[in-house]
């Protein structure tokens, strides 16, 4: 059936929402998709609902042609279930939490990987059973701090997750790729403009990790791309090339200087180009050491760290809590540092750092401070720093991690070129969880030889209502959505123009000859309606084919309209049904 404009449920809007940020958001309630509740929350309408279920469709055509079998699960959880994994505590803020009549304890589900464990240890024991896959197309619900961008980042989502079910890495590894090859199919079909980088898991847990991201300047994650070779990463897991280690003998002795009044990196490199140290120091020449606290779950204490990084850059808290969570980390405070009175505030050095100093403060250092590199940095005490301060003979590191902040022009870890900055909107998540949840859940089968075998297991996500925010974003031009057929509300957007009632007779005709062809039809048959209003509504709305039936019927055609190019054509009504099967079959 047509979707007839003068009885479909749908308003569209000539003015951007009040509370839009990104392009998707403004034109998505402009052209009746969507309807904020509250922050994060959306209503569906129609219009909305078509594009979405058939993102829905392609999602889940693709995993059923892998093999894997869709179940659904509950959105609440009690709350036992995540205690026993250690998320109820590890997700933080991020859970909705509830209670029933009884004071009961439950969860609106983030994710699902403790109820796919245990379904699949209450059902199946044997090796025979395995390998498997399951997914479902659920709603999801985290309590962002900040939801924002409409559908971009809601606290009430669709998602399709998948879990795969191995006895060996090796099965791992072939289901990985298996989703993976699924996930180039469902992006590619969709239309979209997509990468593959590498991610880091999170809070999920898990070692191998890659994300989908559709690069678009609105785009909440912040990626690296070679300009060379075909590496790319989240600036969370990004590993960028480091100088060579240097020989530590071959480096001067350390030497105290007398530093008052250089509170910030410009000032202290201006003092120690006073001092007769015997050459020029630039900002890249300081360590910087920056203080943090970090918390585990279900600790209430807090944990000192601090970060060793060149004086010429800054630390990247995003990028340190991506590699560090589930733990929690922020600045330190004032009463912080207060508790260790050896941290001398401004004048922090290495030499005193480390688990198995005095101060037993944990010191880890960006990978860029190499061992044997020298440099200046606080002497841990007012007003003095200490130049020639050398890795590996004056201070060690408990560690290293990737702290600094990325820029433009750092060099690929894998080929030596530049990397450049790019900004995008994470499209779908793949990990290899291994055996963590089950283990924790007791998850095994009995080999051929009657011994139990612990599973292992692979966790693969889409976005599908990001999805859908992400595809307007890449097409949408100035006039408005612009959607691929293959997830467009309708394959051809039929407009009747004028008052003419013979205009209206001709356009019922081509939609009926449409429909029994099984041409998907938006037909906007409102009568009192100016041409220009619904021209511009056409363009608003977004369907990929604009047949125009007004002034040409005199002469016999109709106007034809690509909405992505613009591209128009007369063609006879006569052949109008003919022409527009052959152009969405070739299309679609």
């Amino acid at each position: 059936m047509a979707l007839r404009m003068s009885t479909l449920f749908l308003r569209t809007l000539r003015d951007d929402p009040a509370d839009a940020e990104v392009p998707s958001h403004k034109l998505l309630v402009r052209a009746g998709y969507v309807r904020r509740v509250a922050p994060g929350i959306y209503s569906w309408l129609p219009l909305g609902l078509e594009v979405l279920r058939n993102v829905e469709k392609v999602v889940r055509e693709e995993m059923v042609g892998i093999g894997a079998q869709e179940v659904h699960f509950p959105a609440l959880i009690p709350r036992e279930v995540f205690e026993a994994s250690g998320r109820w505590e590890a997700y933080g803020d991020g859970l909705f939490r509830l209670q029933d009549r009884k004071t009961n304890d439950y969860l609106l589900a983030p994710t699902h990987e403790e109820l796919f464990t245990l379904l699949v240890k209450g059902e199946l024991s044997s090796y025979k059973d395995y390998p498997l896959s399951l997914f479902q197309i659920q709603t999801k619900y985290r309590d962002e701090a900040r939801p924002r961008a409409g559908i971009l980042r809601g606290r009430e989502f669709i998602m399709k997750d998948s879990y795969s079910f191995d006895l060996t890495d090796e099965g791992l590894a072939a289901s990985y790729q298996a989703h993976r090859d699924a996930y180039e199919r469902i992006f590619s079909r969709l239309g979209f403009d997509y990468r593959i980088v590498f991610a880091v898991s999170g809070a999920m847990g898990g070692s191998a990790s890659e994300e989908f991201l559709a690069p678009t300047p609105s785009g909440e994650d912040t990626f690296v791309q070679c300009t060379n070779c075909d590496y790319a990463a989240n600036t969370e897991a990004v590993v960028i090339a480091s100088p060579p280690a240097q020989d530590p003998s071959a480096q001067p002795a350390s030497v105290v200087l007398d530093t008052p009044d250089t509170p910030t990196i410009d000032t202290l490199v201006d003092r120690l180009n006073t001092l007769d140290v015997g050459r020029e120091f630039g900002a890249a020449d300081t360590l910087k050491n920056v203080v943090l606290r970090t918390r585990a779950p279900g600790e209430k204490a807090w944990s000192l760290l601090v970060v060793g990084v060149p004086g010429d850059r800054e630390v990247d808290l995003k990028r340190l809590a991506g590699q560090l969570e589930p733990v929690e980390v922020e600045q330190a405070g004032p009463d912080d540092l207060a508790a260790v009175p050896a941290l001398v505030k401004g004048y922090i050095g290495p030499q005193i750092l480390g688990e198995s100093s005095a101060t037993k403060v944990r010191f880890l250092v960006d990978p860029l401070v190499v061992p044997g590199s020298a440099w200046v940095t606080g002497a841990n005490e007012a007003d003095k720093h200490a130049a020639f301060v050398v890795r590996g003979r004056d201070f060690e590191a408990d560690g290293e991690i990737g702290a600094v902040e990325i820029r433009d022009g750092d060099r690929c870890s894998v080929c030596g070129a530049r990397l450049e900055i790019a900004r995008g909107i994470e499209l779908g998540h793949v990990f290899q969880l291994g055996r963590k949840y089950a283990e924790t859940f007791g998850l095994t089968a009995l080999g051929p030889d009657g011994k139990p075998a612990t599973v292992t297991m692979g966790s693969y996500g889409v976005g599908v209502t990001r999805a859908v925010a992400a595809l307007a974003e890449q097409t949408l031009d100035d006039k408005g959505l612009s959607w691929p057929r293959i997830v467009a509300p309708a394959d051809v957007h039929v407009v009747a123009t004028g008052k003419d009632e013979a205009v209206f007779e001709a356009s019922q005709a081509l939609v009926s000859s449409l429909e029994e062809a099984g041409v998907r039809v938006l037909y906007d048959d409102r009568r009192g309606v100016s041409p220009g209003v619904k021209f511009k509504d056409s363009e608003l709305i977004g369907v990929p084919t604009i047949v125009i039936v007004g002034r040409g019927l005199a002469g016999g055609t109709v106007e034809i309209k690509d909405r992505a190019t613009d591209e128009r054509r007369e063609v006879p009504v006569a052949s109008a049904a003919e022409e527009l099967l052959a152009l969405v079959r070739a299309t679609g």
